[in-house]
């Protein structure tokens, strides 16, 4: 519940704080005091958006703050969940600078909005005017039956199967799409896939091909060449290795003189056998060259193919005809196997379908079970708030899976007798519509474990007796849950634990909002000034004491 609220430069707020009771507590103050701005600044510690345009102080930032204990609400999953510490008494805030920019934090860890709207939403649940107006929504109406129903589990099931049906159809879908694409494609894939099969490519050819037709288109001078160097090398009677046989057999003669004419003989060795070599490695490369004018045809035919295979793919290497003859191969194969590939994804559809035909199925029986005992519930306390001839039945159909089921759902209510129950959005006036949503929260109440509940003039519209009867219905909410009620009726204020009131401050050199918890004998006149007017008589009083006394 919340124990402390704190609320600094927001609206007309400039600084106030709340100390709310553990049960029901009731705020009233005059239209316009700045009931509804209190709302605001609660509605932001639930993640609502916030505007720096409702900073009292444009100069300084605005700071919510909310204090809960949250001991009994089994949560320590959630803080875990979200990487935050628990704590029993956890601390929400928010802060709005002067520039716009909000920040949000739960403990003093920093949040996103949406972790702070999952926190709030399981601390506080503040019914507003806006929620009124939703009650006619069709879906609004169906996330009633399942809070009602208690359907957390069969709920996360369905939305299980029906997120795996989704997928399955989505996959098969684009199996079926493609396979048409790719059919209507397949001709021309395989017409190229063939010529590039074809062609044998081998990674490095190019290259090597072009070498051997330089080779080839100059074997003459190539020859040429080699032959006189061969000559010169070792087959003539001057030539360099003959030369270097004499120059040895000088050094040999006189390398026992000196270690340097030795060593001199050894580098000159070397020279001559590296000689030898080079003269036999261009002996065997001139056997080589010959000139073949048939093979010389063969290596150009096959570049010119090469070539105008690159040309035509656009691209400049055989790595890159390699590579798209292997996509076009996958491809290939792809069209192929894709008869089997949708066969197999139609399976997995059939089968998350059967899946969420069971989910749905019940999902729904669950949802109707509650039709009787909540239609029930909820005409007699419709009664006990003074619509006696109150019939509320909730009409059902089936429809085709979405994400929310396979149920249509929408409540019926007709206020008088003899006429049949329509829509709740055509024939419910504002002080119905409130009777019915309070008749729904304290339905859910008494069902579910309900964080500090918030009600913003659900009252509107009724008085008197009925007034009296909402205000006990209130008092047995707050006896297992935290309430406030936002109220302008006296009847209600009388049933208060804490009645705080709403003013606005002007003698100030600005206007501004206060707040305070009014003394038992505070209470009274205030109650009386309800009742009766700003100035209220001896009766007003007396009447205020007897409210509060019953």
């Amino acid at each position: 519940m919340l124990t402390h609220l704190t609320i600094k430069n927001y609206a007309l707020i400039k600084h106030l704080e709340l100390t709310p009771a553990n049960g029901l507590n009731v705020i009233t103050g005059e239209t316009g005091a700045g009931k509804s701005i209190l709302l605001g600044a609660i509605g932001l510690l639930l993640g609502n958006r916030a505007d720096s345009k409702a900073l009292w102080d444009e100069t300084e930032k605005c700071i919510t703050e909310g204090v809960f204990d949250i001991g009994s609400y089994g949560l320590r999953k959630l803080f875990a969940a979200e990487e935050l510490d628990y704590e029993d008494q956890t601390v929400l805030r928010r802060e709005i600078a002067p520039t716009g920019k909000s920040r949000a934090f739960i403990n003093d860890t920093p949040v996103t909005l949406d972790v702070m709207r999952k926190i709030g939403s399981r601390l506080m649940d503040i019914h507003s005017q806006h929620e009124t107006l939703e009650l006619g929504s069709k879906l609004f109406q169906l996330e009633l039956i399942d809070s009602f129903a208690g359907n957390t589990s069969q709920s996360k099931n369905y939305d299980t199967a029906w997120h795996a049906y989704q997928k399955a159809m989505s996959h098969y879908q684009q199996l079926q799409n493609e396979s048409q694409q790719l059919k209507k494609e397949s001709d021309f894939v395989n017409f190229q896939l063939d010529e590039l099969a074809k062609a044998n490519l081998i990674e490095g050819e190019l290259e090597q091909l072009e070498e051997e037709l330089k080779i080839a288109e100059h074997t003459e001078e190539i020859k040429s060449n080699l032959n006189t160097a061969l000559q010169q090398l070792s087959h003539s009677d001057f030539s360099v290795t003959e030369v270097l046989s004499s120059v040895r057999n000088q050094l040999q003669a006189i390398a026992a003189y000196s270690n340097t004419y030795n060593d001199l003989l050894h580098r000159l060795e070397s020279v001559r056998i590296e000689l030898n070599d080079i003269a036999a490695e261009v002996e065997q490369a001139e056997a080589h060259v010959e000139f073949d004018p048939k093979r010389t045809e063969e290596i150009k035919d096959r570049i010119s193919i090469l070539y105008q295979l690159q040309q035509k793919h656009q691209v400049k290497t055989v790595s890159q005809l390699i590579s798209l003859r292997n996509t076009l191969q996958e491809q290939a194969n792809k069209t192929n196997n894709l008869d089997t590939l949708v066969l197999q994804a139609s399976a997995l559809v059939k089968e998350t379908e059967k899946e969420l035909t069971l989910a749905a199925t019940a999902l729904s029986q669950s949802r109707q079970k509650t039709f009787a005992p909540l239609s029930k519930q909820l005409v007699k306390l419709l009664k006990e708030l003074g619509i006696p001839d109150a019939t509320l039945s909730i009409d059902h159909q089936h429809t085709a899976p979405g994400p929310r089921g396979i149920d249509a759902i929408e409540l019926l209510f007709s206020a008088n007798k003899g006429v049949a129950p329509k829509p709740l959005a055509q024939v419910a006036s504002g002080g119905e519509f409130a009777r019915v949503m309070f008749s729904i929260k304290y339905t859910m109440a008494e069902r579910t474990a309900l964080p500090t509940l918030v009600l913003d003039e659900i009252d509107t519209g009724i008085s008197g007796e009925i007034a009296i009867q909402m205000g006990n219905r209130m008092k047995e909410m707050a006896a297992r849950h935290q309430v406030i009620a936002i109220s302008h009726l006296p009847q209600i204020a009388a049933k208060a634990e804490a009645h705080f009131f709403v003013y606005k401050e002007n003698h100030r050199a600005r206007t501004v909002t206060e707040i305070k918890n009014l003394s038992s004998e505070e209470r009274v006149v205030e109650i009386a000034k309800m009742i009766g007017g700003s100035t209220p008589s001896i009766l007003a009083l007396q009447n205020a004491r007897e409210l509060i006394g019953a």
